[in-house]
């Protein structure tokens, strides 16, 4: 354990902040698992509302510095492509 206040304060802004990022780097996995979900059932209207709310929660996690703006739109790429591709 750190000494120091200023390290101390470091290892608890830490903790917050990458307890943040992990959230919502669940939600955007949860996102994209529904996007799947509704391709995999073949439910062609709820797959596009299913990417429209992915891609809002990508694009927001990509606001906040969570992922690279090229990791998120790589994402994106690949869940659009997936649903257009839909037979």
């Amino acid at each position: 354990m750190a000494n120091i206040k200023s390290a101390k304060k470091r290892i608890l802004v830490n903790r917050t902040k990458a307890d943040r990022n992990k959230a919502i780097r669940s939600s955007v996995k949860t996102a994209i698992k529904k996007v799947y979900a509704a391709i995999e059932t073949g439910d062609r209207e709820k797959a596009k509302s299913a990417l429209v709310s992915a891609t809002k929660t990508i694009e927001m996690a990509c606001s906040k510095g969570v992922y690279h703006k090229n990791n998120a739109a790589r994402k994106v790429s690949r869940i659009s492509k997936a649903v257009n591709q839909m037979a």
